[in-house]
């Protein structure tokens, strides 16, 4: 029994993407041209791969049992292929990260233009979700999470600031008209702009000071979701709207301008910055390894 190499990767990709289409916007192919490999591939081992509903797609057990085995394969397969790059003048592909938007906001603005001036051969694509995803499922290279949030058998790379800092702060206007806070439990008096996790759990606004350490959770005025509607929230704190807890860096040039007021700064938590973090598997792509070098070279990692 054969079957085609494109076929197998053509499953792989709709199972991972959850659909024909979307398998399609993520690999730049035709959603025809992916279902009609599927339908080959089942012909060709003569059972059903994939539950198709007008909603969803889902692998049936057989395809399950496929996927686990043809996943690190396939894998194995790129890999081997992808050290011909070495032999380059310079490295060629992709680069897909998943990243959350704070680290596309704050960290790579820093590292991916030099990043491509230094490798023109190289695309870089970013995914920025806050969901904590397994990026190989999701068809990625690598991420950038915390620490906290790593998974055990993933090779952590520090990039980024070492230490960070959350800010809370307020439009002066609404601090003069509320008043300012001499303490964390004082928000709990305030009108606040709180954050909601793709989870569903609302942000917990943690203040630390000396050996103490005090978790808040304030009421809402106003509840965006965390990422892509954070700059609403900054928006709404420039207005007047209430007080507001995000990334000292995402803030600092409104407190500089003084157009948010510093609250509480005496209690801001510190916390590790961010790490690359990718599988810890023995043939790394061309364009992660290149950028991977990168990042070490540009913190004088060894």
């Amino acid at each position: 029994m054969k079957a085609d190499l494109a076929d197998l990767q053509a499953f792989l990709a709709v199972a991972r993407a959850g659909g024909f289409r979307e398998a399609a916007r993520v690999g730049g192919a035709s959603a025809s041209g992916l279902s009609e490999a599927v339908r080959r591939l089942e012909a060709e081992l003569g059972v059903r791969l994939l539950n198709r509903t007008t909603r969803s797609v889902v692998p049936t057990e057989a395809g399950r049992g496929l996927i686990e085995r043809l996943d690190p394969a396939l894998r194995e397969v790129e890999g081997a292929l992808d050290v011909v790059n070495g032999y380059r003048d310079r490295p060629a592909g992709t680069l897909k990260l998943n990243v959350p938007t704070s680290a596309a906001r704050l960290v790579l603005p820093g590292i991916v233009p030099a990043f491509l001036a230094a490798y023109p051969d190289i695309r870089v694509e970013i995914v920025a979700e806050e969901s904590f995803v397994d990026v190989i499922a999701a068809g990625c290279d690598a991420g950038i999470r915390y620490d906290e949030r790593l998974e055990q058998d993933m090779i952590a790379l520090p990039i980024g600031p070492r230490t960070q800092r959350f800010a809370a702060v307020a439009a002066p206007a609404y601090l003069d008209r509320h008043g300012r806070p001499e303490h964390p439990r004082d928000l709990l008096e305030h009108r606040c702009i709180l954050g909601r996790f793709p989870s569903g759990a609302l942000t917990v606004w943690e203040f630390e000071k000396g050996e103490a350490t005090l978790r808040i959770e304030p009421q809402a005025a106003l509840i965006v979701a965390i990422g892509g509607a954070v700059d609403l929230a900054v928006e709404a704190a420039l207005a007047g709207t209430g007080v507001y807890c995000l990334f000292e860096d995402w803030l600092r040039p409104h407190i500089d301008a003084g157009r948010l007021e510093p609250v509480l700064e005496d209690w801001w938590p510190r916390f590790s910055g961010p790490f690359l973090y990718y599988p810890g598997r023995r043939l790394v792509p061309a364009p992660l390894r290149a950028f991977v070098d990168f990042i070490k070279a540009m913190s004088k990692i060894p």
